[in-house]
């Protein structure tokens, strides 16, 4: 959750003197958030600095910061990156932070499909009562590979879609018959402890990477700060919670 922490003014000689936020100030898209609360709560532990972290899916990431809202680190798609870098909103040099795959998950007592190649897939959805997915980096994939497939006119009647991964995997939880949710692996392993059931990846001949990176941002005011934690999440320490959490390194 992000939090604006006010406070009191303090006047001396008739001047009010602007409040400093204490926190590192974190904007992170959802799919590594598993990975990412792990390290920060180390990286809290070691530095004895706090991390406050908001998570957002990379359109709203982009339309936050091209609106001025201000974070000390942001992690996004890499292409969303290097559209900030652009417009100079990041200093410094991006570390690469892993990539998430893509992943199919059915609530707990559903019919499990098989996903074992790409016609398993076409005809997992062309049976399935009803299919979910976002709106973000993931669901932009999956619409356009089911046009690849040919399969998009009978499949998207039949589609409920929703801003957030999370979203996603509370629907499927709760839905009936024979429903089928797409999402990022992390994401739908998060959704696990409360009984979702993950399938499995998509097929390697169809899966899909969406590759993530930290950078700092050019209006931070703790940048030191924000280096620190930059350089903590690539650190080993740093990577073996992101690979724990299903966040392969970026390696192939």
């Amino acid at each position: 959750m992000y939090m604006i922490n006010i406070g009191l003014p303090s006047i001396v000689l008739g001047l009010t003197a602007p409040s400093v936020s204490t926190e590192i100030a974190i904007l992170s898209g959802g799919a590594v958030e598993p990975g990412l609360d792990s390290a920060a709560a180390t990286f809290e532990k070691l530095s004895g600095k706090t991390v406050d972290i908001t998570f957002n899916t990379a359109p709203q990431i982009r339309k936050r910061l091209f609106a001025g809202d201000t974070f000390d680190v942001v992690i996004a798609p890499q292409a969303l990156i290097a559209e900030l870098r652009e417009a100079g909103k990041a200093e410094g040099g991006d570390s690469d932070i892993g990539r998430v795959g893509s992943g199919i998950a059915v609530r707990p007592g559903a019919p499990i499909p098989v996903i074992s190649s790409t016609m398993d897939i076409k005809e997992a959805v062309l049976e399935a009562e009803s299919i979910v997915f976002n709106l973000a980096s993931t669901g932009i994939y999956i619409e356009n590979l089911f046009k690849d497939m040919g399969v998009w006119e009978r499949v998207e009647p039949k589609t409920t879609r929703y801003a957030t991964g999370a979203e996603v995997m509370q629907h499927v939880l709760i839905g009936t018959g024979r429903e089928i949710g797409f999402g990022p692996i992390t994401e739908i392993m998060l959704a696990q402890g409360n009984g979702l059931v993950y399938v499995g990846p998509l097929p390697p001949e169809i899966q899909n990477y969406t590759s993530y990176s930290a950078v700092q941002m050019s209006t931070s005011t703790r940048k030191d700060d924000a280096r620190s934690f930059i350089d903590f999440l690539c650190s080993p320490e740093g990577v073996s919670l992101f690979e724990a959490a299903g966040i392969a390194r970026l390696e192939l």
